[in-house]
C-alpha cells in the first residue's frame, strides 16, 4: 500500500483538532486512522490524539490476530472501545476536560480486503475507475433526517445542524462503532477524511482530483480545494493506494 496524508487548520479555526496516522508492517498489514476532535479549547485536540495513539498501539499489538483469521469486525471494534475508554479515563483525571470527544474512521487492509470501523461523520471512501464511493454512513443529525426522508440529500450540505453528530468517542461509555468491508483491486485508492474536506468539496470534485493528480500530490490538492471553497473547518486527508510499493512515482 502507498500512504499519503495531510492536515490543515483551515481558514477560520484557531487550533487544528484533527489528527491522523498511517502505518504499514513488514508482513503486509496496513492501517490508517483519522480523527476530528471536539469539545473545548484543548479538549478536542487531546481527545483526537488519545484516540489515534490508543488505536495505533492496539493495532500494533493485535493485527497478527487478523492474519490468523480472527473476526476483523470484533478485533477493530475492541480497538475503538479501548480508545473510547482511554478518553473517558483522561476526563476522570481532569474534570476540566469533561465533554471532550472525537470522531474516528479507521481502515485496516489485510491482503486484498479493507476493513473499516467508524464513529461520527469522518468518512471513508473508495476511489475506483474514476468514481468515488462512500463506504461509511455519517452518524449525524442531518444524515438521520435524510435517512427518514425529511430532508433531501442536496439540502444536507447547507442545513444549520449539519455539524451535530450522533455518535463519537468520549460521549458514550458503551460506544458501538459501525463496521464495513470491501475488496480492493489494483489501482484502488482509499480516502479517509474529516468533514472539513467533504463539507467543502463535493464528491465529484474529489474524484476529479484523484483522476488528475499523482497519488502523492493528491492530498495537497484536496486540501487546496477545501481551502479555496471556504476552508471553514480543520481539513484532514489520508490516502491509501492499492498499488505495488515498488512502483516508480512520476
Amino acid at each position: 500500500m502507498k500512504l499519503s496524508g495531510k492536515t490543515d487548520i483551515g481558514r477560520y479555526r484557531s487550533e487544528n483538532q484533527d489528527c491522523l496516522l498511517a502505518q504499514d508492517t513488514a508482513d503486509g498489514c496496513c492501517w490508517g486512522i483519522v480523527c476530528d476532535g471536539m469539545g473545548g479549547v484543548q479538549g478536542g485536540k487531546l481527545a483526537a490524539q488519545i484516540a489515534v495513539d490508543t488505536m495505533n498501539q492496539y493495532m500494533e499489538k493485535n493485527y497478527p490476530l487478523l492474519k490468523e483469521g480472527r473476526s476483523p469486525q470484533r478485533v477493530l471494534t475492541i480497538g475503538v472501545e479501548e480508545a473510547n475508554n482511554a478518553i473517558f479515563r483522561r476526563t476522570y483525571e481532569d474534570k476540566q476536560l469533561t465533554g471532550m470527544g472525537t470522531t474516528m474512521v479507521c481502515a485496516c487492509v489485510i491482503g486484498r480486503m479493507v476493513h473499516i470501523v467508524h464513529a461520527g461523520d469522518s468518512r471513508g471512501y473508495l476511489f475506483r475507475d474514476g468514481k468515488l464511493i462512500q463506504l461509511t454512513h455519517d452518524h449525524s443529525m442531518v444524515q438521520e433526517l435524510v435517512d427518514s426522508g425529511q430532508l433531501k440529500q442536496e439540502q444536507a450540505a447547507n442545513h444549520p445542524q449539519k455539524n451535530l453528530i450522533t455518535k463519537a468517542l468520549g460521549v458514550d461509555i458503551h460506544l458501538q462503532p459501525d463496521y464495513t468491508r470491501s475488496e480492493l483491486l489494483d489501482g484502488d485508492i482509499l480516502l479517509l477524511c474529516t468533514d472539513g474536506l467533504c463539507n467543502m468539496v463535493k464528491d465529484e470534485e474529489m474524484a476529479d482530483v484523484l483522476i488528475q493528480e499523482h497519488f502523492f500530490d493528491a492530498a495537497d490538492s484536496l486540501i487546496c480545494h477545501a481551502l479555496n471553497n471556504g476552508g471553514q473547518d480543520n481539513i484532514t486527508v489520508l490516502l491509501m493506494g492499492a498499488e505495488p510499493t515498488e512502483e516508480i512515482y512520476g
